[in-house]
Formats: C-alpha cells, sequence, structure tokens
C-alpha cells in the first residue's frame, strides 16, 4: 500500500491533469457537434479511447523505459510490422475522401499511421542516443532519414501530405537537439524543396494542388468549392469573439456550415463557441503539456529518454501548429488532427501510452 502512495506521489500530476482536460475539452466539442448531427455515435466512442487511453498511460507508467532502449530487435520488428500495414492499406483499404489511409474493421477505423508515430520516435531515439559524438557526420543524417522516408513515401503515395510533413518536423526536431549542422540543415532544406517541386510535376494529386493554390490566392479560389473549407473555418473563429457563441450554439457547427468539426477543424469550433476566452485556456494547457515534457527532457539521465521526450514534443508542436494553422487561415488545409482534442482513437490511445512512458521516465531516470 505505501508502494502504491508513493508511485501515485512521484507521477507528474500537472502533466497528467492538462492532459485530461484537453481531451475533455474536446469531448465537450465533439458531444456538441454531435448533437448539431442528431449522431451521438462518434461521441461514445471517443468516451471509449479516453477511457482505455487511461488505462495504457497507466500500464506503461509501470513499464521499463529502459527495455525499448535495450532490446535490440522490439522496435525493429514493430517499425517492419508498421510499414507492412501501410502497405495493406493500398490494397484493403476503403478510399474516403480520395485516400487509402484507414482500415475498416467494424464500425471503428484504424489508421497505422498513428501507431507508426511513437515508434519512430524510439527508433530516432536510439539511433542518435548511440551515435551522438557523430551527429556531425552527414551519413547518419540520411541513414535516420531512411527510418522516416520508407514509411513517408507510402503515406505521400496514399496521399496523406500532412501525415508526412508530420514525419518530416519529427526528424528535424531530433536532429536539432542532437546537434546538426546548419550547413547540413540547409542541404536537407533544399533537398525538400527539390523534392517537393518534382512531387508537384509527378504525384500530388490536382485536388492537392487546388488546396496549395487556393491558400496562396484564395481571391483565385472558388468559395464554395476548393476554399470552402477554410472559409467556413475562418468564420467560425471570427464569430465566436470574446466568450463565443455558447457550448451547443455554435451557428457554423450547430447548422452544418463547418466541415469535420469533431476531426480538422475541431479548433474552429471551440473557437465559435467558447471564444477567445475557451481558446486562450486550450492554448494553456497545451503549454503547460509540453513544458511538463520538456522538463523531463531536460532532467533525463540519458540521451535516449532525453531524445524520445524531445521527439514527442516535436509530434505535438508540429500537429498543434498545423492544425490551427489550417484553421486560422495561415496554413493550406493538409487534414491534421489536433492531439488531445480532435475525435479518433489512435491519436489518443497512443497520445496517453507516450505519456505514460514519460512518467516511467520521471520516475526512473
Amino acid at each position: 500500500m505505501n508502494s502504491f502512495l508513493l508511485y501515485l506521489k512521484k507521477l507528474d500530476w500537472i502533466m497528467i491533469i492538462s492532459a485530461l482536460l484537453l481531451t475533455g475539452f474536446g469531448l465537450l466539442s465533439i458531444f456538441s457537434s454531435s448533437l448539431g448531427k442528431g449522431d451521438m455515435w462518434n461521441f461514445k466512442k471517443q468516451i471509449i479511447f479516453f477511457g482505455v487511453g487511461i488505462f495504457i498511460m497507466i500500464l506503461f507508467s509501470f513499464f521499463d523505459w529502459r527495455y525499448f532502449r535495450d532490446d535490440p530487435y522490439l522496435i525493429i520488428i514493430l517499425y517492419f510490422i508498421s510499414l507492412l500495414s501501410l502497405v495493406g492499406l493500398f490494397f484493403f483499404a476503403p478510399e474516403i475522401r480520395g485516400t487509402k489511409s484507414w482500415y475498416r474493421i467494424g464500425p471503428f477505423s484504424i489508421d497505422p499511421v498513428e501507431f507508426l508515430k511513437p515508434i519512430l520516435v524510439i527508433i530516432l531515439a536510439k539511433y542518435f542516443s548511440i551515435r551522438h559524438i557523430e551527429v556531425y557526420r552527414i551519413r547518419h543524417i540520411f541513414l535516420s532519414g531512411l527510418y522516416i522516408a520508407l514509411p513517408a513515401v507510402l503515406i505521400f503515395l496514399q496521399p496523406n501530405l500532412g501525415a508526412v510533413l508530420v514525419l518530416l518536423c519529427l526528424w528535424s526536431g531530433v536532429l536539432f537537439v542532437s546537434g546538426i549542422k546548419i550547413k547540413h540543415f540547409l542541404i536537407l532544406a533544399f533537398l525538400g524543396a527539390v523534392i517537393f517541386t518534382a512531387s508537384w510535376a509527378t504525384i500530388l494529386r490536382d485536388y492537392q494542388k487546388e488546396r496549395i493554390l487556393s491558400f496562396i490566392q484564395p481571391q483565385l479560389s472558388d468559395p464554395l468549392k476548393v476554399g470552402w473549407n477554410q472559409r467556413q473555418a475562418k468564420i467560425a473563429v471570427g464569430s465566436g469573439g470574446l466568450f463565443g457563441q455558447g457550448i451547443f450554439k455554435g451557428s457554423q457547427t450547430q447548422y452544418g456550415f463547418l466541415p469535420e468539426p469533431q476531426t480538422d477543424f475541431i479548433f474552429a469550433s471551440i473557437a465559435e463557441e467558447t471564444g477567445l476566452a475557451g481558446v486562450s485556456v486550450l492554448f494553456f494547457l497545451f503549454l503547460i503539456l509540453i513544458w511538463r515534457i520538456m522538463k523531463i527532457a531536460l532532467s533525463a539521465s540519458s540521451n535516449f529518454s532525453r531524445l524520445f521526450a524531445v521527439g514527442f514534443s516535436a509530434l505535438l508542436i508540429s500537429q498543434i501548429f498545423i492544425n490551427i494553422g489550417m484553421n486560422i487561415g495561415i496554413l493550406p488545409i493538409i487534414g491534421i488532427p489536433l492531439p488531445s482534442v480532435s475525435y479518433g482513437g489512435g491519436g489518443l490511445i497512443l497520445t496517453f501510452l507516450a505519456l505514460g512512458v514519460l512518467q516511467n521516465i520521471k520516475n526512473n531516470p
């Protein structure tokens, strides 16, 4: 009993509470938009995902993080299983809104990318924790990039440009903390620009090009077609004012003008119904969560645990920035959910899993 109480005392309750409140924010918004649609199924599923996520977090807070660092086979096996699951999407996944990104199992959808993210965080943390002294060698940069490139190509072909961008942000964040030279970073940026230019001519689909062009030149886009989603999101955000229109009273959300109010545009839905006040609380909770994760990174006793925390932070920050940027019109729409807030079981559960690992790192430095 005493050992259990000691365990509870050692937990980072500030990090836990901030994550729980963020998910609570999301549940409230999903409940509100579900009322407008007259369909509560997504809300009920999200509650189940929330419960599973908490259980997973508790479970992994007892799991010794050193096993991920020291076992030579586990993560590589999981990595190749993830690659196979991405390949399988092209053969077994239904096409939804022009992409093959989810397996359908009964009433549930499974996105393999969400399961891939923590695996890549661990792989990059292992790679650079072993070679941190030699990170200045450009061959290590490109070798580590192969771990990202293989799934990124498969994801890009789905096509899912947003997920590729998040993986690149993860890689860049870990490289930066590991001590990459500026000239090497500039070389990578140049290569990225070349690859994007080639992809524009050969791989990107017309609707993806139209989204990017409508963002660059919104006055030339059709507001009832390509520009509709972002226009409605900006209207929702702007109409929220200081304190919002009220929970369950957002006109864009409740009357169905705002597309995907439970996933890609949940931030716009929250801004419409709770206003600047609600959005400020949301930002504050994200800042608290990232601060606690970085605090664990700074106090970590090994390069692996430090890089794991930094990698997970890079995932969160990139997704937060891209999602909110889409909602307020400073970035093109590329379909990225808001971590811990948007509807979706895979992302929510894997976020809590990573928080569980971080708790174990904190308690067992």
